[in-house]
């Protein structure tokens, strides 16, 4: 299954959560899109129930099925409880750290600036989003990319660094400085849901 490419804000209404992460697509219209959207009574399945927590994830971190799978497998071979490892894998991809370090406003963007080359992982080049930041590890900005415009407004409005990664923004460089915890990731995600699709 491919990587979604569409409308995110009206997929941001069909599931119920905020995508961007600003919130802004579920502020007018809080339900899902369509004529009958405000007035849906259809009950969600066990099955419906899991399935929509699992391309909620999916969604957010803009992964194709395969690979988020792949994850999700790496994850269960881990000490710990299965769904919290899975969600803090995700979390250390390189392109959700660039965009939870606040170098781009969107993880679709931060997946475009690792991709085009812009982005260093301990002064080395890394162009692999799903490249897995360990903690200590510092993520820059290329010397050569500094000056791009939609690096510098993304860490002009960004507002909020999670405590588990430091920003320089003079330098454009932060440090993952330690795994994430549970209650620092998204409340809105039921892993468990997750773990039991994937169980069936």
């Amino acid at each position: 299954m491919a990587r979604y490419t569409g409308p995110s804000w009206k997929l941001s209404r069909r599931l119920g959560i905020s995508l961007s992460g600003t919130g802004k697509e579920l502020q007018k219209r809080p339900y899902g899109p369509g004529q009958h959207g405000p007035n849906s009574r259809r009950k969600t399945t066990e099955y419906g129930l899991q399935l929509q927590e699992k391309q909620k994830l999916r969604y957010m971190y803009g992964m194709n099925e395969r690979q988020f799978y792949k994850m999700f497998e790496i994850a269960g071979k881990q000490d710990g409880i299965h769904g919290e490892n899975f969600m803090i894998i995700l979390e250390s991809r390189l392109d959700n750290l660039v965009y939870r370090l606040g170098l781009a406003r969107t993880r679709r963007a931060s997946r475009q600036l690792v991709n085009h080359g812009h982005i260093t992982v301990d002064g080395k080049r890394v162009d692999i989003p799903s490249y897995r930041v360990t903690p200590g590890q510092k993520i820059s900005l290329r010397e050569k990319s500094l000056n791009l415009d939609v690096v510098k407004e993304a860490v002009e409005v960004n507002d909020f660094t999670p405590s588990y990664v430091e920003f320089d923004a003079e330098k454009f460089e932060g440090t993952f400085t330690r795994y994430p915890e549970r209650s620092e990731l998204p409340a809105e995600i039921n892993e468990q849901l997750i773990v039991e699709w994937y169980s069936r």
